[in-house]
Formats: structure tokens, sequence, C-alpha cells
């Protein structure tokens, strides 16, 4: 009898210790699972949508004030010589991709679907992924096969998005006052007090909430500060329908004050839930200012040059802040090329990449410069006619441009590209740089027949 009962409790004794044993393994699992995950950093991709690097009042502007993104700047790095393509569907397949157009570009407002993109890359390194803003990609202007397929985001990488233009044209709903917003399979009911920006930042928000405790990534490619340039929320004209989507230049002043207001409503829900110091957050314009708008800086008067390739049409802001990597801010002047996004999230992950451009992870973990001397950018847009006039292919350093066709400027004294420099009267040094910049040059293809639109004259 006593020793049926000892028997009995020593059984109980080691039931228990062995739930004991396996429910501590599985907490310390667990925890090792939650550090693991933790130690991915969440990234936040945000590109404006045409704003040069003239916009920024920490670059200098006296036009416009951006008191949240020159925080972020003043406590990561501000790049100064960001190269983006001088217009937006170039630009964007080559953020996405990592590659030069030549190699993925076949028609504006089109991503081809064979492409792997950013979204791809993080969500198939165990990221929740999101995309809110501006599509844009579907070849809804062309009407080229699936450009009625709401579901390409979810193709290229993202769980959830909250879109403009991502299978209508804006003829059907404009991006600012009532917006017509696809979300995750379904459009939005249209509301006249309802105003874009604020719909796709708010789900970004929202999306934050609800993966705070797992790494993610947020691509935000934002709806701001693209024309027409009309009140935004904070405008008095907004307060009146008959003049809420009025046009005009002056609005543009209050439409980048509300873009850096909706990054501001982000970096505080990152400190808000606690995850501030485990985000990279990268700012970046897409292309230059609209050529109608003509702003105040320290160094004078900026003209807007998108679509064209001076500098203005394609010298973008380009923020970043990380502050469990970046401990001290500081100001990086080298050339930074759009194709460096996705080998930086690919050296972030740990995966090897085969893309055309360099990681920046060097400059963000402390080190001085990445080795870059000369970007080159394949700019052929299939747009307008007016836009198309500008296509070509160009090598730069950060002072001299050489265009395929020979054309050779030294922007620092002619950021214009109104004089051309002579062979005849180019000195021994700037002959030199001449030669390094079209040995470059000459690892891309010349252009195809001039075109604006693919297949058309």
């Amino acid at each position: 009898m006593l020793s049926n009962l000892i028997n009995k409790l020593m059984r109980n004794f080691l039931n228990t210790f062995t739930i004991c044993i396996t429910l501590s393994s599985l907490m310390l699992m667990g925890c090792q699972t939650k550090q693991r995950t933790a130690s991915k950093p969440n990234v936040i991709l945000i590109m404006a949508d045409d704003i040069g690097f003239e916009c920024l009042s920490i670059n200098g502007s006296k036009s416009y004030k951006t008191s949240v993104l020159d925080s972020l700047a003043l406590k990561g790095i501000n790049f100064t010589k960001a190269i983006s393509q001088p217009l937006c569907t170039p630009s964007r397949v080559k953020i996405m991709t990592g590659k030069f157009n030549f190699r993925n570009y076949d028609y504006f407002t089109y991503l081809n679907p064979k492409e792997k993109t950013i979204g791809n890359l993080f969500k198939e390194n165990g990221y929740k992924t999101a995309i809110v803003g501006k599509w844009q990609l579907n070849g809804i202007e062309h009407q080229l096969e699936g450009n009625d397929d709401n579901t390409r985001p979810y193709h290229f990488g993202f769980d959830e998005y909250s879109l403009w233009q991502l299978t209508k044209v804006k003829r059907f709903g404009e991006r600012f006052a009532n917006p017509l917003i696809e979300q995750n399979g379904n459009f939005l009911p249209r509301d006249e007090n309802a105003y874009g920006p604020d719909i796709v930042s708010d789900y970004a928000v929202d999306f934050i909430k609800r993966n705070k405790d797992q790494a993610f990534f947020i691509y935000y490619p934002m709806l701001l500060v693209h024309s027409p340039f009309v009140p935004t929320p904070d405008s008095p004209e907004w307060q009146s329908l008959d003049t809420r989507s009025k046009q005009d230049n002056r609005f543009f002043v209050d439409m980048v004050a509300y873009m850096d207001k909706l990054i501001g409503k982000i970096v505080n829900t990152l400190n808000e839930q606690g995850i501030a110091d485990n985000t990279l957050i990268i700012f970046v314009g897409d292309n230059g200012t609209k050529n109608t708008l003509v702003s105040q800086t320290k160094m004078g008067l900026v003209r807007g040059a998108k679509g064209n390739t001076i500098t203005h049409g394609n010298h973008v802001p380009m923020v970043v802040n990380w502050p469990d990597q970046i401990k001290k801010h500081k100001t990086y002047d080298g050339l930074i090329n759009f194709s460096d996004f996705y080998a930086t999230f690919s050296d972030i992950l740990g995966v090897p990449h085969k893309t055309d451009g360099l990681s920046i992870m060097e400059i963000l973990s402390g080190k001085k410069s990445i080795d870059r001397e000369i970007v080159t950018t394949y700019y052929d847009p299939m747009w307008s006619a007016v836009v198309t006039q500008y296509r070509n292919v160009y090598s730069q350093n950060a002072r001299y441009k050489l265009y395929k066709d020979g054309r050779f400027f030294d922007m620092e004294n002619d950021i214009l590209e109104t004089k051309p420099l002579e062979e005849k009267e180019l000195s021994y040094d700037q002959k030199t740089i001449k030669t390094k910049l079209a040995s470059e040059l000459a690892n891309f293809p010349s252009l195809p027949e001039s075109s604006f639109v693919r297949g058309k004259k």
C-alpha cells in the first residue's frame, strides 16, 4: 500500500518535472525566436513624388520648411548627391528591382510581372510587407495585359496594400480630395471629405501597430507632392468644397509641409510603439521638382526640371535614420544610385544579390564611403514628346557629366548645361576625367530608335 503510494507520487513528480522542463524549453525557444525577430530591423522606404534636392530646408531651401525630415537627418545621415532617374516610372522600376532601365523598363507606368522586387525580397526573408501610396505600375495607360489585375502588389511581394492608380487611370479619380483608393482588393467608398495622403498614411500607421512585434517592411511611394497643386487639409481653402480642388502653384508650399507632417506621423507611431530604434527609415525623392516651380534657396533660385537630365531633374533629397545603427550624424557627399537600395536591403537581410547597385551599409555602419566615383544613367522615358527630347545615356562624377552623344559639361560652372566643353579647351585633368567617364559609359547600350510610346514614333 505504502509502496504503491510512493510509486504514484514519484510518477506525478516526474510528470510535473517533465512538463516544467518542456514549458521552460518552449519559453526559451520563444524568447530566442522573439530575440531573432527583434534583431532584424524594420525597414520603411519613403519616396516622395516630384521633389528635388532644393525642397528640403536642411538642403538650403528658403521656400519650404521640413522640420521632421531635418530632424531625421540631424540624427542620421543626409545624403547630398543621390541621383534618381529624371522621371517617376523609370525611378520606380529601378528602385524596386535594383536594375538599370535598359534591363527591365518596358513602358511608362509599367513594371513587368517577371521582375523580382524589394517586396519579394523582404517577404522571402520572413518580413511582413505592405505598400501604400502610388502604384501606377500595371500598364493601365497602355491597357497592357493584366492592367486590371488588383492582385499585382501581392505578386510583387506585398502582403497588404492601400494604393492609388492600381487598376484605374486618374480620370476616374484623383489622389487628393475625394480620392479613388484601392485597398487589399477593393475600392474604398468615395468621400468628398477624405484626403488620399491621409488614407494611405493612416493605413501605414495601422500596419505598424499590428506588426510591431515582428519584422516588417513598408514601401511608401507618396502621393505628395505631385501636381495638381491643390489645398491640403491644413490649407484654409480646404474648408470649402468650392476651393478644395483649386489649382495654384502657391499650394506647393502647403503640400511640402503636409508631406513632412505625414512622415512625422509615422515617426511618432514608431516612438509610441517602442520600435523606433530598430527601424531603418529611408526618405528619397523620385525625380526633380516640376519645371513650373521656382524655389528660393541659400544658393539662389532653382527652377525644377522634372523629366530633364540636368542636375535639377535627377538630383534628389535623401535622408536615412536608424538609431540602433547610426550613432553619429553626418553628411555624405558621395554619389548614390537608385540601384543601390536593393543591394542595401539584401545586405541587411544577409542574402546574396545580383543587382546593378552597391550596398550603402558601410556608410550606415560608420565607414567613410563606398567605392564609387561615377554614376551612369540610362534614360529612355517613353512618355511624352516633350520629355523624350531629353532621352540619353550619361555618366557623371561629382562635377562633370558626359553624354553618350558626346556632350561634356562642367556642372559646377554650368549647372543648366548650356555650354558643352570643347575638346581643344580641356585641361589635362578634364581630359583624364572625360576618359574615365567614357570608359564607364561604354558599358551601357545606346538608346533604340526614338519613340515616346513603345512602338510609336
